[in-house]
């Protein structure tokens, strides 16, 4: 396995992810970083994020506008706002017993599930709402 040493770029982008609690895009992690470091390419910024991610620095948030990045690598969910594409962890506890159910109707070994419920977050809700009015 080839070894991979930990770069300048990569801590800076690991601090990045770890600074932001909103799941941020790879472009808003290069915005960030744009401002510490001029020099630094985008290119590098989503190599590292995706090097960070397979190497289980960070996770990898896939949701239907940009796949966003977390800090967190407990076993939880996420909520996905269609009006705004905002991420937000969700405050309910990670369900295991639905990975041994799949588990035992598949024969996979399931290491983790990962889920994204989509739906209006309640500051998009006030603005409709307002709008309407």
């Amino acid at each position: 396995m080839k070894q991979h040493r930990n770069t300048k770029q990569r801590q800076l982008v690991l601090e990045a992810v770890r600074s932001r609690k909103d799941h941020p895009t790879a472009d808003q992690i290069y915005q960030d970083l744009k401002m510490i470091d001029d020099k630094i390419s985008r290119a590098t910024v989503y190599r590292n994020l995706n090097y960070l991610a397979e190497a289980g620095e960070i996770l990898h948030v896939k949701v239907p506008s940009a796949d966003r990045y977390d800090w967190r690598l407990d076993f939880h969910y996420h909520l996905f706002c269609t009006g705004c594409e905002a991420v937000s962890d969700l405050p309910l506890v990670y369900n295991q017993k639905l990975d041994q159910e799949v588990t035992e109707k598949t024969s996979y070994v399931i290491e983790r599930h990962r889920t994204v419920f989509e739906g209006i977050c309640p500051a998009c809700q006030a603005r409709k709402k307002k709008g309407s009015v």
